[in-house]
């Protein structure tokens, strides 16, 4: 029998669990366990309780493992993908001290603004650490803690992040590693080590209640005896070290070489590629992260993507195929009709603050399907944003492999196609992130028997492409995209009232 592996996605909507057999890399079982985060909160505020999270992993694993029919011997390591950035405050016992603060949360702008003056600016903090401080980083969650909850910053012993604080619930170990580390805003992309210059804004005690960092390819202990028992699992099973989901995204796409790009089309979009050195973008527009393979994950981030093709379904009472069938019926550039999406405000570029506004409306395009048409055009070009400036930075794609809800859409794939001016392709595994801890468990549980085998060696077995989807450019339409670009970087620039974002 081959041995067998869990990935686990904890997201803030959902979890999702799949059992993979680790040498043909096939799906044996999957779940998905949703929940909400906490109601009745103040604007801004996004949070959730860190049992969540564990009760709906405990749940999905038992639900894999028994759907397998596998005798629990042949599962033999787990591997957590977590939403990036969160803030799990642990006291010494290693209790929660309160619900955890999430990456969508801009409560704490406020910390993340007084924290850059301390540090001299934006272009000092990206030339010590690699990064920015965005109010979505954990670092300023900490100095909400600080000011805000004077008792709770009292009695905190250990800062973890969401992938970290489940690895601990698994083995009783706290630990993190660089994939995840590196979108705190506390850590040195270049050296991956806690930045004690970082940390000292914040105050010099934050230090000591970091966790260390581990090599990405270790495991971080076997399961503690009796969650083994809750799960149906042996105690030998082994976790691995985990990640950010955007970092296990990379494994489960087989983004570990160079030449891949990943493009992730959820309620928000990731655009991220491997790097075998750190790539550091001065304007603080692209994450400077470590992956979780021991090489780098520079990445673009956007706020609006299927929020916004969902914000139409809802609006006229569409499905899928109504909304493809309609957009189909609509030229390139809608007839003129533009959409600035910045519904939640946007990232990249920074735009916190920003609204959407359709522009060029006429009585002629004034119409549902050329709404629709702009909408997912204006989210592509948003995300053609963080391709370019990825390009700028001497990423070379050969390859854009696209993950998410918006990549079943084979008229959106087209739309892609066209504005990256690339070939994309789905994978034959949806579920990116939990595919790529399961195989970066399998990895991991190798290494500790003694196996020489490189993450791409698996990948490049393992991870599979729907030949089927595989959509090239039409140049036409490339073209044409490419003046409608310059005019999105055109008006964004409007919007943020400088001139900093040049035509792309």
């Amino acid at each position: 029998m081959s041995p067998c592996f869990v990935g686990i996605d904890s997201g803030t909507q959902s979890t999702k669990a799949i059992l993979i057999d680790g040498d043909t890399g096939k799906i044996l079982a999957q779940t998905s366990i949703s929940y909400k985060t906490l109601p009745g909160l103040p604007d801004g505020v996004q949070e959730q309780h860190p049992k969540t999270w564990v009760d709906a992993m405990e749940s999905a694993i038992r639900t894999v493992v028994s759907a397998s029919k596998l005798k629990p011997e042949h599962i033999k390591g787990i591997g957590v993908s977590g939403q990036q950035h969160g803030f799990v405050p642990l006291d010494e016992k290693g209790h929660v001290i309160r619900p955890a603060k999430l990456w969508c949360d801009t409560s704490t702008a406020p910390q993340a603004e007084i924290l850059i003056r301390k540090l001299g600016g934006l272009p000092a903090i990206i030339e010590l650490t690699g990064n920015g401080i965005p109010c979505g980083f954990t670092a300023s969650k900490i100095f909400w803690l600080k000011l805000k909850e004077p008792k709770n910053y009292q009695r905190l012993a250990h800062i973890l992040l969401p992938h970290d604080y489940l690895n601990y619930h698994l083995t009783g170990k706290i630990v993190t590693e660089a994939g995840d580390a590196s979108g705190t805003a506390l850590f040195n992309s270049r050296t991956r080590s806690w930045e004690t210059r970082m940390t000292d804004a914040i105050g010099p005690e934050v230090l000591d209640k970091l966790p260390p960092i581990q090599m990405s390819e270790q495991i971080v202990g076997e399961l503690l005896p009796h969650v083994a028992t809750r799960l149906g699992l042996t105690p030998t099973t082994i976790v691995s070290s985990g990640g950010g989901d955007n970092m296990m995204g990379a494994i489960g796409t087989g983004n570990t070489k160079i030449g891949i790009v990943t493009a992730s089309l959820g309620t928000s979009g990731t655009i991220y590629a491997y790097s075998s050195r750190p790539i550091i973008d001065p304007l603080g527009e692209i994450a400077s992260f470590c992956d979780s393979t021991g090489a780098w994950l520079p990445l673009a981030c956007t706020m609006n993507v299927t929020v916004a093709t969902e914000l139409v379904k809802n609006a006229f009472s569409w499905d899928n195929d109504r909304l493809t069938k309609e957009i189909s019926s609509i030229p390139p550039g809608a007839d003129g009709l533009f959409l600035l999406p910045y519904f939640n405000g946007e990232r990249v570029p920074d735009l916190p603050s920003a609204k959407a506004a359709f522009l060029g409306l006429t009585a002629k395009n004034f119409t549902q399907a050329h709404l629709a048409r702009a909408t997912m055009e204006g989210v592509t070009l948003g995300l053609n944003y963080g391709l370019n400036r990825l390009r700028d930075l001497g990423i070379r794609p050969k390859q854009i492999r696209i993950t998410g809800g918006g990549s079943k859409n084979p008229l959106w794939r087209q739309m892609l196609a066209d504005i990256f001016d690339a070939e994309v392709v789905c994978l034959q595994t949806a579920e990116g992130a939990a595919f790529g801890a399961a195989l970066q468990a399998r990895w991991s549980h190798g290494l500790y028997r003694g196996e020489k085998t490189k993450i791409s060696q698996i990948t490049d077995r393992l991870v599979k492409i729907d030949k089927t989807t595989l959509t090239k450019p039409n140049r036409e339409n490339s073209k044409f995209y490419r003046t409608l670009q310059i005019r999105f970087s055109e008006l964004t620039a409007k919007v943020a009232s400088t001139d900093r974002f040049r035509a792309r």
